[in-house]
């Protein structure tokens, strides 16, 4: 019996083994996908929406700090950064660098090789001295470890002057300017300290990282510095306006050795050092980074695809998972500005990026998460006056067109997430919609709103006026969908009846064969033919605006166009509640049909931009998903890859990221909206473990390079000839079986289209 017994033991100990073994899917994680071209990854260690990210600073003028160029120095390594952002830097606070030699200057940078990225682990060797610095994370703490293989005399520099971004131009418009820091030297193994900053992309106010580090050993003797001066033996410099910083001196290493945590916080440098006691109480570097990489595994796993799938597509994909989850970034507990009971998330960064695909993929495989971020959202309202549309710093700034939060609330409430106070969320998009933010409209609510509210549409009296009107629109779509459900019949009928306002700005002109298109109107009503440039030189030159027109950044500055960041033949396609009515206004469903193969085939289609991030998809709505299929695919492989720049854009928070990977599925979401379209997926099983212990399978029968099309589909082993499944069929588990074929299907998909607003009959 005692036999049996062991067997048992040791067979159910082996089954365990082999499920760890299987599911190790934070192996297929490459952070430096996107580090090349323009994805602007962040490519150091970080845990799921991490506050620490450090890692390495080459660029002062790069948002991530990294550059892949080993012909640039590296100049510290930092402990907060952005990753796949645009515009102007953020962070790069608490430099810290390892040295040899004597400290003659305050600047210490070195060439680096023999580089290593991994989840949860970064390394290199700093050349100049012959140093190998490698770093693992917490959640608000990183442990450092740098052995040195030099004679000479041994420091780390903790430097609170160096940031991203600086700037020699007072108040320069996306730089982070120095306000103030503060380091003391606590004991022969501890320093603490602060750097405040302000300013970056979002123009914000200041904020300030406090910072506590605590070494293996002691470090024999020190100097600290102010402005370039140094101060031995001088354990603290106060804040007065002034850049601090600190040399610790090593004269004996163990093992050649140095081990380094370092936590930071928002409220506190004590509030650090609790960070390091609760998150890293030990000086195992092998423990902590196994421990990341399981937080990590933790969630991978809730995605299982076939064991048949290529390296290169698991590598893809379940990169494209992880940056999807670097941000935004949990500070719960660590906010400055009001209470610290509740969930708080920043580095919104930003929404009008992330709403389309990062949120609803979050929701899909962490939902916990998206009530608490939604949640964060509704407190930032409750606190700050209006939902951020993109946040840093703990500070709102820099809405680049729709008040976008109103997607990630109603996206929620169709889905059916639960925790999350929608009649507090109704009180903010009414805000938004109803209560212009005055002073800086780049900040938050909604520009251009008294236009908007009396016209019915943004008139050129204000930047970004078209985009602004299409984004108002399907914004007041969605305070419609969750005015409906909270029975608030007034607010729905109002707003339902404004979610048409898209269609004031529609123009019956032709271009490149298509017509009618999203032009830009005065406040008189008149359509406007030709946008004004910047005077130069006193002469006032005019371009002609046409759909192809881009009146950025040539004639107006990159903010001041009619659309943001794309052209009118991309952005008339952008109306996601109303697709049916979007063909009827383009001619009908032949016209629409030629109109997106001119998009597509004449090259006005941007894969690195959101605006476009649905219009692969829009051939669903004319009973061809097929086509849909033959874009998407199409796009992925021209596009993306398993490279150093295999992201075509910049990331932008895991957008770019979250596209990809919700289409290798072979599902993507409409925003806001209760369902997702279904593509052929790059899977032949995908198997979604649920939060609510349900899995829901997706398997594509006889899928081979030449059987591409979806024939037939079944749900649950009953036909489903619906190119969409709704997200409650995904939560209830099941089997969504893919017939896949070598030819279209006259069938499926053709007839039940995915929902509009409008009637689908043309």
């Amino acid at each position: 019996m005692k036999c049996t017994k062991k067997i048992i033991l040791i067979c159910l100990l082996t089954v365990f083994e082999l499920a760890v073994l299987h599911s190790q899917n934070y192996r297929f994680v490459d952070p430096l996908i996107g580090s090349e071209g323009p994805g602007n990854v962040f490519i150091g260690p970080s845990c799921p929406y991490g506050m620490m990210k450090p890692g390495p600073d080459i660029d002062v003028n790069a948002n991530s700090g990294y550059s892949p160029d080993l012909d640039k120095a590296i100049y510290g390594f930092s402990q907060v950064h952005v990753s796949g952002t645009g515009g102007g830097p953020k962070y790069g606070n608490v430099s810290v660098m390892p040295f040899s030699g004597e400290f003659t200057s305050i600047k210490q940078e070195s060439l680096r090789e023999h580089e290593k990225v991994a989840l949860g682990y970064y390394s290199t060797v700093l050349t100049k001295h012959n140093i190998h610095t490698e770093i693992t994370t917490s959640d608000r703490a990183a442990f450092y470890r740098f052995t040195y293989n030099s004679e000479l005399k041994n420091a780390v520099k903790i430097d609170l002057g160096r940031y991203l971004g600086e700037s020699d131009i007072p108040d320069g418009r996306e730089a982070q300017q120095f306000v103030g820091s503060q380091i003391e030297v606590v004991s022969d193994t501890e320093v603490r300290g602060y750097t405040r900053i302000r300013g970056g992309w979002n123009n914000g106010s200041a904020y300030t990282v406090y910072f506590f580090a605590v070494f293996d050993q002691p470090f024999t003797n020190f100097s600290t510095w102010k402005d370039q001066q140094f101060y031995g033996g001088e354990k603290a410099q106060i804040d007065d306006g002034g850049k601090t910083g600190v040399v610790l001196f090593f004269d004996e290493l163990i093992e050649r050795k140095v081990n380094m945590k370092i936590g930071i916080s928002y409220l506190s440098s004590l509030k650090a050092k609790y960070n390091i006691d609760q998150e890293i109480p030990h000086w195992d570097f092998e423990k902590e980074l196994n421990e990341t990489e399981q937080k990590w595994e933790r969630i991978l796993e809730r995605i299982e695809i076939d064991e048949d799938a290529t390296s290169e597509k698991k590598t893809m994909f379940f990169t494209g998972l992880y940056h999807t989850m670097l941000m935004p970034v949990d500070r719960t507990g660590e906010n400055p500005l009001w209470e610290n009971d509740s969930p708080y998330y920043d580095d919104f960064y930003a929404i009008w990026d992330t709403y389309r695909s990062s949120s609803p993929l979050i929701t899909l495989i962490d939902p916990s998460r998206e009530v608490d971020i939604v949640n964060a959202m509704l407190q930032i309202y409750k606190r700050d006056g209006y939902l951020p549309d993109a946040r840093s710093g703990n500070c709102n700034g820099r809405t680049q067109g729709g008040s976008n939060a109103e997607v990630v609330i109603a996206d929620a409430y169709v889905k059916g997430l639960k925790g999350i106070d929608y009649g507090l969320g109704l009180k903010a998009m009414l805000k938004d919609a109803m209560f212009p933010p005055g002073g800086n409209e780049e900040k938050e609510g909604r520009g251009g709103l008294v236009d908007y509210n009396r016209l019915g549409y943004v008139s050129t009296d204000y930047v970004r006026s078209g985009n602004r009107t299409l984004e108002y629109a399907y914004n007041d779509f969605c305070l419609a969908t969750v005015a409906k459900g909270l029975e608030r019949k007034g607010e729905y009928w109002r707003f339902i009846k404004q979610s048409d306002n898209w269609q004031n700005l529609w123009r019956d002109i032709e271009d490149n064969g298509s017509r009618g298109f999203i032009m830009p109107k005065d406040a008189n009503g008149t359509w406007v033919d030709s946008i004004q440039c910047n005077p130069e030189n006193g002469k006032i030159n005019y371009i002609q605006y046409t759909p192809l027109a881009q009146d950025w950044p040539i004639c107006v500055c990159w903010w001041c166009g009619v659309f943001y960041e794309a052209s009118s033949w991309e952005y008339s396609l952008s109306v996601p509640h109303d697709v049916a009515m979007l063909i009827k206004k383009s001619g009908g469903k032949e016209a629409f049909l030629k109109r997106l193969n001119t998009l597509f085939d004449k090259g006005f289609y941007n894969v690195a931009n959101e605006p476009s991030f649905l219009s692969p998809n829009l051939y669903h709505w004319l009973g061809r998903p097929d086509l849909s299929n033959e874009r998407i695919h199409h796009i992925i492989d021209a596009n993306y890859s398993s490279k150093r720049d295999g992201i075509p854009g910049n990331d932008d928070s895991g957008a770019m990221s979250s596209w990809l990977a919700f289409h290798m599925m072979g599902l993507y979401p409409n925003a806001g909206q209760s369902y997702y379209l279904i593509n052929t997926p790059y899977f032949k099983e995908t198997v979604i473990h649920q939060e609510n212990g349900k899995d829901f399978v997706i398997r594509a029968k006889r899928l081979t390079e030449n059987n591409k099309h979806i024939v037939s589909a079944t749900l649950n082993g009953k036909p489903f000839n619906r190119a969409f499944i709704e997200h409650q069929d995904i939560v209830n588990g099941g089997i969504l079986e893919l017939k896949m074929g070598s030819e279209p299907s006259s069938l499926w998909g053709t007839e039940e289209l995915p929902p509009s607003k409008s009637d689908n009959t043309m």
